[in-house]
This record gives structure tokens, C-alpha cells and sequence, in this order.
């Protein structure tokens, strides 16, 4: 691992650990991206993809933010489907529409196109846009490096893209249940590899977006989700036991005890989620994250902190970290997501001084 800066503000790092803090630590999912003018400049010039794979545009998009506001933590520019292209696999970002699979995967047979041996070559840019961002981060806050979830990777790789119902992946589960473990194993595999080769090139913690979690019911996510999260977090605390995990499985409550008794330190809370309610089925030491409603950011500066306030009390005095429930719309005023981030601050670090 090279020798990175001295890290100068690790809050964030402190309370993902479940150690107390000062005051709450926030970031935002999505903190890097459309919503921000100079964002926007860089992909006038750079397709999405491009950025993606270059490290000195990833580097410069992750930092927009943190140059922007006081977060207390940054999160590398990427994106989940590069797993998808290092199983070589074509996706393309269509403007307006979102991703694209020209050739997704129909029939069982379909697994036999996917080629392992192209993923070192595909994902060593994203690497080295790790190395790069923490090298031009300076210390100023941790670098968090994530990856997509098996299922939701599943989802996209079998829909061919985004979709309301997801309903030939879940077919899949029903009608090819032995191809869906074999290509949920695949997948499982590629990720832990994934994100333990991000933390040997800097990554200082890690998230895993399972954002499809609420398409299958708790049977099914027994069955089809569970075992791969836990699969990923046991190779990667086995390799990196001290690198603070978070998972989030968007609109799937009932995911939430076992993802807590399976080794991650901290559990992200989509916006329907109540923190009392999650608080009284984990254990105190699993650190919860969350969880705004992002369109909260739509309101006055006034409402946006009265909601933070709301937010920080249902979380309680156990460890958290603020975010949002998902991520920053494209249409979001950043200057109200100053006010979220600054509110978050000043209203914790007064709570706690109570």
C-alpha cells in the first residue's frame, strides 16, 4: 500500500467503529455527482464511463464535494456495474435513461459469456482512481470505496437495465434457481476480491449498495441475498478485519438482524425505515446510518433543519452516522445540501453537550 497522507479528520472512521464521537460525522450518497455545477463541466467534456476510468477525472469528481462542503468523509466516483463489465459484459450509460445492457443475460446458458479472467485489466483503473483520490485528499477526510450487492448485480444483468418491477431477474429465481446460486456466486466471489483489492489501494472503508433488497420478499432474500452479503463481509474482514463495512439493503427491513449478526459494523437506513424500530432489533454496538428523505432537501432551509433535528432524535445516543436515505437528486439546489450537512453539526455536537 503506498504511503498516504496523515488522515486529519476521522470522525467518520471513528464512529463506523462505534467508538464516541464528538458530534455525528455525515456524508452523502451520490455526494459526487449532477446535482453539482462543476460536475456537471467535467462530463460536458467526458462521458460517464470515461470518468469513471480515469483517475485523475474520478479523483477530481470525488473531491468536488469535499472542496464544496465540510463532509466528513468522501466516496470514490465509480460505479456498481463495473463488476458487470469485468465479468465482460457491455454497459453503456445512456443520457436520460440511465444504464444499458445491449446483450443481457436471457437463459441459463447465457452464464457461459461471462469471463472472469478480463477482470483485473477491466477494474485496475478504478484501483488506481483509489490511490489517486487518497493520494489528492491530503488527509482531509477517509476515502470510501463500494461495490453493488450480488442480486441487485444480478438484477441489472439479466433486466438489461433499469426497470420498476425487476421481473425477469426475480423470474430467474424461481424458474433457474441452481443458475441464479451460480451466477450469485460468481458474483459474490468477484466483489469480496473487489473491495479488498480497493482497501490494499486506499480505500479506508467500505459500502455494499444492495438497492434492488426490496423487490424480493424475506423469504426470498433469505435465500437469494443474505448468504452472498455474508459470504462478501467474511472474505473481507478476513483480509481486512480493522476496515469499517457498511451495508445497506434499500426497502428491506426484515434484512437488517442478520446483516447485523454477519459481520458488518454499521447498517444504512432507507428513509421508510424507522431508527427506533431498527435500534430495538440490532444489537447497540452495530452502528446505524441515515437517514433523511432525500426530497427533505426540496424544503426551506428552515424545514431541512427541523427534519435533521427529527432525524438525529430518532437515531438516539447510539453511534451514527447521518446521510440520506438514498442518494442526491440531479435536481437538488446545492446549497440546501450545505444546509443539511452544517445542520447536522451544529444540532449534534449541541445534543450531545446537553
Amino acid at each position: 500500500m503506498p504511503n498516504f497522507p496523515e488522515l486529519k479528520n476521522d470522525l467518520f472512521l471513528r464512529a463506523a467503529r462505534g467508538e464516541v464521537t464528538e458530534r455525528t460525522p455525515v456524508w452523502m450518497m451520490r455526494q459526487a455527482g449532477r446535482y453539482l455545477p462543476e460536475y456537471q463541466s467535467v462530463r460536458a467534456d467526458h462521458p460517464f464511463f470515461e470518468v469513471v476510468n480515469t483517475p485523475e477525472l474520478a479523483s477530481e469528481v470525488t473531491i468536488q464535494p469535499i472542496d464544496r462542503f465540510p463532509l466528513d468523509a468522501a466516496i470514490i466516483f465509480s460505479d456498481i456495474l463495473v463488476i458487470p463489465q469485468a465479468l465482460g459484459l457491455e454497459v453503456q450509460m445512456v443520457s436520460g435513461k440511465g444504464p444499458h445492457f445491449p446483450s443481457p443475460l436471457k437463459t441459463p446458458d447465457a452464464l457461459n459469456r461471462l469471463d472472469p479472467s478480463v477482470a483485473d485489466t477491466v477494474l485496475q483503473p478504478v484501483y488506481d482512481a483509489v490511490t489517486q483520490t487518497r493520494i489528492d485528499l491530503n488527509g482531509r477526510v477517509p476515502l470510501i470505496g463500494f461495490a453493488g450487492a450480488p442480486w441487485t448485480l444480478m438484477a441489472y444483468m439479466i433486466e438489461g437495465g433499469g426497470s420498476k418491477s425487476y421481473r425477469n431477474a426475480r423470474r430467474w429465481l424461481y424458474e433457474h434457481p441452481e443458475a441464479s446460486h451460480e451466477l450469485l456466486d460468481t458474483l459474490a466471489s468477484l466483489i469480496a476480491d473487489y473491495l479488498i483489492r480497493k482497501v490494499e489501494a486506499g480505500a479506508q472503508a467500505l459500502q455494499i449498495f444492495d438497492s434492488w433488497a426490496g423487490l424480493l420478499g424475506p423469504g426470498l432474500y433469505r435465500t437469494f441475498g443474505i448468504p452472498y452479503l455474508e459470504s462478501i463481509v467474511g472474505a473481507v474482514k478476513d483480509a481486512h478485519p480493522n476496515v469499517p463495512f457498511i451495508a445497506f439493503a434499500k426497502g428491506a427491513p426484515y434484512a437488517l438482524p442478520a446483516l447485523a449478526t454477519a459481520g458488518y459494523d454499521a447498517l444504512s437506513l432507507d428513509w421508510t425505515m424507522s431508527p427506533e424500530t431498527v435500534r430495538g432489533e440490532v444489537a447497540t454496538d452495530i452502528v446505524l446510518q441515515g437517514n433523511l428523505d432525500p426530497c427533505a432537501l426540496y424544503g426551506s432551509p428552515d424545514d431541512i433543519r427541523r427534519q435533521v433535528q427529527h432525524m438525529l432524535a430518532a437515531f438516539g445516543p447510539h453511534n451514527h452516522i447521518a446521510n440520506l436515505g438514498h442518494g442526491m437528486h440531479p435536481d437538488h439546489d446545492p446549497a440546501h445540501a450545505g444546509v443539511f450537512i452544517d445542520a447536522v453539526h451544529e444540532l449534534s455536537e449541541t445534543m450531545r453537550a446537553a
